[in-house]
């Protein structure tokens, strides 16, 4: 027996060292007794209490970083992303030609008819007279009531929603790639922590099942403590995986694949977002490009109803040329060249262009009512992000001025207490992982308030990926997938 239990000792020993030498908490050693010891044999500290590391290592507390600290793959910044995405996501060349298209149209639209050049030719033989009238002439329509200009102005009108796009467009992908950059280094910062949590539960699990093996633990909590094992490993398998979805879609947005395999840079507790929740929805409101563009919209029909009522203004047209006459005169030589012209308008009797005037009256109202369309679908959008904002920032706030001083102020106290022999190793362990796991459920609330601050602060534009609208496309002003669905926008929660 006395072999035993120094093969115990010894095991303890050992892991102690270990510990000492990986910085970390130092498991006691695990004694038991043996009823044919003496009293003083017997007469030994509890279980669990006794150490031996004097003075013990400090403890080990969570830190944000540590993964971007030992990051054995290359580093990436939130700059060089947002520089990677401007330089090779598609979506902005698209927005930028159809700026161009739009300002194609527009020329084209002021641009006159073409002139139509011809040969003409009457009494071709002549008879007997040798008559015949051949040449040439030129037609030109000439556009009345400046029709011409108000093309222009209808054109005008899609560059400016085109531009406004273009614009849209650029604060899509960069809120993309904040979003995602921050949804990705929370769940890195999530791995950090589920692997403290792993070797954490690894550690009880191995002390329970040497307090077993020396009959001081029943075969029940053993088992628990290695199925609680099993499960934290677990989550860091299934967190690693969530980081490399995270990375992939950043790399997607960006346009660089070799971002997937790189680590994040950054701090999710530096500079947290402080919005004001009714400046930002008027904010919202005003500025949003969804907003300006229905207006432009506006605009546009307006200027369309006006070229459209000036249809009724007849344009001319106007035809003229030279022409070789052979008939002879009186004196017996030909008429010679002689010239001639037309001028002709068409009457607006019937067809005064009014359907297309109704037409353009309706769209004026549809344009209208698709302004306060918009402004209801970001009022009603809006309202469930700054109310996911605000209880975010409160549970932030929380954890980080209260809940986790507490925690780790208790767990340092239960330390100490340890290293004078009054606290058992089973309860530094308790309270190591109970500070682990409210680090972890701060990790998942920083993730959400920067989520929900981002598309706030974006006007709910994230997806870097969703082509431009053309201008003359007034169905989707607002697009679904613009706005950020719960999923995308959430960190997932602890559990």
């Amino acid at each position: 027996m006395k072999s035993y239990t120094a093969l115990v000792g010894g095991i303890a020993l050992s892991a102690c060292a270990v510990a000492c030498a990986q910085n970390q908490t130092v498991p006691p050693p695990v004694t038991t007794t043996h009823p044919h010891e003496s009293q003083s044999q017997q007469a030994m500290p509890m279980a669990g209490m006794e150490h031996k590391v004097d003075p013990l290592p400090p403890p080990n507390l969570p830190r944000l970083g540590t993964e971007q600290e030992m990051a054995k793959v290359p580093l990436v910044r939130l700059e060089d992303l947002e520089g990677l995405a401007l330089k090779n996501n598609p979506t902005l060349t698209q927005a930028a030609a159809e700026v161009s298209a739009a300002k194609g149209r527009r020329l084209q639209s002021a641009l006159w008819p073409n002139p139509t050049v011809g040969y003409t030719g009457e009494e071709i033989r002549g008879g007997s007279f040798r008559g015949g009238q051949q040449g040439f002439f030129v037609q030109q329509e000439v556009v009345l009531g400046g029709k011409l200009a108000l093309n222009k102005d209808v054109a005008a009108q899609e560059v400016r929603q085109a531009e406004i796009e273009n614009e849209e467009q650029l604060l899509r992908v960069k809120n993309a790639v904040r979003l995602l950059y921050y949804q990705a280094l929370a769940e890195q910062e999530l791995v950090a922590m589920r692997k403290q949590l792993s070797r954490i539960a690894l550690e009880i699990a191995k002390y329970d099942r040497q307090l077993f093996n020396v009959g001081q633990q029943n075969e029940s909590e053993v088992l628990q403590a290695e199925v609680d094992a099993e499960q934290a490993d677990l989550a860091v398998v299934t967190g690693e995986h969530s980081r490399r979805r995270a990375m992939a879609a950043l790399a997607s947005v960006v346009g660089s694949s070799s971002v997937q395999d790189s680590m994040l840079v950054g701090s999710l507790e530096k500079d947290i977002p402080e919005l004001d929740e009714e400046q930002v929805v008027s904010s919202l409101l005003r500025e949003s490009p969804a907003v300006r563009i229905a207006q432009a919209g506006v605009d546009r029909a307006e200027a369309a109803l006006n070229r459209a009522r000036h249809e009724a203004v007849p344009d001319l047209l106007v035809r003229a040329g030279l022409e070789q006459n052979r008939e002879l005169q009186d004196n017996g030589r030909p008429a010679g060249l002689q010239g001639f012209a037309e001028v002709g308008v068409q009457l607006k009797l019937f067809n005064r262009n009014q359907g297309n005037v109704e037409a353009a009256n309706a769209e004026l109202d549809r344009a209208r009512q698709e302004v306060k369309r918009i402004e209801l679908v970001l009022r009603e959008r809006a309202a469930t992000y700054v109310d996911s904002y605000s209880t975010a920032r409160t549970v932030v706030d929380r954890y980080r001025t209260r809940i986790l001083p507490s925690a780790q102020r208790a767990y340092e106290l239960i330390y100490k207490r340890y290293g004078l022999m009054q606290a058992s190793y089973p309860q530094v362990l308790g309270s190591e992982h109970s500070l682990y796991k409210l680090e972890s459920a701060y990790v998942s609330a920083l993730g959400q308030l920067w989520s929900n601050a981002t598309a706030l602060k974006g006007f709910l534009l994230t997806d870097g990926l969703e082509a431009p609208t053309a201008p003359s496309d007034v169905d989707r002003r607002v697009r679904e997938v613009n706005l950020p669905s719960e999923s995308m926008n959430f960190v997932r929660q602890e559990r």
